[in-house]
């Protein structure tokens, strides 16, 4: 009976495994602003129909932020269930090389999901710090070593450099030949990685590439790797979970030939119509091989969209931060609050919009309760699960949620407040304070310290103790790794 039910499954293009536990794939853009998805914007101009398509399908938090307004930091977050700056990363970013960011001994979505029977995929951008051999041919700290079984990728943004296609800890061609930011002629104030390349570094800003690589065919071949990986897999006795972080829209803006002129947004309103074609490729994938349905998809951004925004509102008309204040790198609400959609046809019958606060740093704890892991108290310390959403509950309201902007600075949201603090991570200049009720003023233009500063005052409180503790999570046992020398 056991065997007949396993060929049953496979007959139908699930495995017996997956029955029970969903196939999750992390889809995960770069600097796109809450008002670069038609779904959430209704006077965009250009259209996402595969993106949208997730959120018709699941569900739309109209309320959900990434952790920080820039890439690394998000990035750890997301896959860690903790924020970043509880590690030596209290500002900014990361270089390539760089030490890595995530210890070996710390859990990850990727290593969590691996204890429970997955195989496990990473495709695309890492951004969370490498190391090298010395030629750069060889990763010897990378995505394998934090619980991936499959990597294929680039190692940061392509700014950074070791510009190269690495399968799994190996370039396919080292990155031994040198280039600089070229202009780019179809993009506002933006850059090129193109040949001509050289055999010695420049003076300024040297970026190391490789001689096959081609910025333009970036995401073409995350694509192909992705849908590889995934033909590869799906037949096996056990899901899958596959984070496929993309290099769009943030800089080089480069859509392809038979992509422009698409949109009336310019050429970067044309990159997101070709990043949302290469989205729609992976979910065709998925239902060709009869596994969309048991296939749970996360959506969502690494922080608000890059400071041309405001040049794009004036050429275009297109608002990609949807009338909210800041964006990239900016505390307010436009450098965190993100697309962020879910579907999974076979526990959601779609339509259902979340506006309660939510934050992808819960995706740790979310999806370890949906496979039915109870997470030890040394993991997710900042992660709370709206798994209860996907069984038609809802989930108990999340604890107070931190950002945290490119130069150290804090607030945190609770309810309908958000309180800009003082307090930074790091000595910065003195930082205005603020306190915003975002039911009433989501564009955070009326400061109400002055009239409720118990309100703030409380806050504060919050904020340092859930700084200082090293935990939001009560029945966490771990400290930060650094001190967060807070002031």
């Amino acid at each position: 009976m056991k065997l007949f039910c396993v060929l049953l499954f496979c007959m139908l293009g699930i495995s017996a495994f997956t029955a029970d536990k969903p196939n999750v794939i992390i889809i995960y853009t770069d600097d796109q602003g809450y008002g670069d998805c038609s779904l959430l914007n209704p006077d965009s101009k250009f259209k996402t129909p595969n993106i949208d398509r997730i959120g018709s399908e699941g569900i739309v938090f109209t309320d959900g932020h990434s952790s920080n307004t820039v890439c690394t930091p998000s990035r750890y977050a997301l896959l860690t269930g903790r924020y970043s700056w509880r590690t030596y990363l209290k500002k900014g970013v990361i270089s390539s090389p760089d030490k890595p960011l995530i210890s070996n001994d710390r859990a990850t979505l990727a290593s969590l999901l691996k204890r429970n029977g997955y195989n496990t995929a990473m495709v695309g951008k890492w951004h969370l710090g490498m190391t090298f051999n010395e030629d750069g041919s060889k990763i010897l700290d990378g995505p394998i070593q934090k619980g991936f079984d499959y990597f294929w990728g680039i190692p940061a943004s392509m700014n950074f450099g070791h510009c190269a296609w690495y399968d799994m800890d190996f370039a396919k061609v080292a990155p031994s030949l040198w280039t600089q930011k070229k202009k780019n002629q179809i993009a506002i104030s933006d850059y090129r990685i193109i040949p001509p390349y050289e055999k010695t570094p420049p003076k300024k800003n040297p970026i190391s590439v490789a001689a096959d690589f081609e910025d333009i065919k970036v995401l073409e071949r995350f694509t192909e790797k992705a849908v590889q990986w995934i033909d590869k897999v799906h037949k096996d006795d056990k899901p899958f979970f596959l984070y496929m972080p993309l290099t769009s829209p943030h800089k080089p803006v480069i859509p392809q030939e038979r992509f422009r002129g698409k949109s009336q947004a310019g050429s970067y309103g044309d990159f997101m119509i070709e990043t949302d074609f290469w989205v729609g490729e992976v979910m065709k994938a998925l239902e060709d091989r009869g596994i969309y349905d048991n296939t749970m998809i996360i959506f969502s951004s690494d922080n608000g969209p890059e400071n041309t925004y405001p040049k794009r509102m004036v050429l275009h008309k297109h608002d990609s931060n949807h009338n909210l204040r800041g964006g990239k790198r900016d505390i307010y609400e436009g450098g965190h609050r993100v697309p962020f959609l879910i579907s999974w046809p076979a526990k959601l019958k779609g339509g259902v919009t979340y506006n309660k606060p939510v934050s992808q740093i819960d995706y740790f704890a979310t999806i370890a309760e949906i496979v039915g892991d109870k997470m030890n108290a040394t993991e997710g310390e900042d992660s709370f699960s709206f798994a209860p959403l996907f069984y038609q509950k809802q989930p108990v309201t999340r604890e107070a949620m931190i950002h945290h902007s490119i130069k150290g600075q804090f607030a945190i949201r609770k309810g309908k407040w958000k309180y800009i603090s003082s307090l930074a991570s790091i000595k910065t200049k003195t930082i205005k304070p603020g306190l915003y009720n975002l039911e009433e003023d989501l564009a955070e233009e009326n400061n109400l310290l002055d009239k409720h500063p118990e309100i703030a005052k409380e806050l504060e409180a919050k904020l340092k103790k859930i700084i200082s503790s090293g935990k939001t999570r009560e029945e966490c046992t771990t400290k930060n790794d650094t001190p967060v020398n807070i002031q």
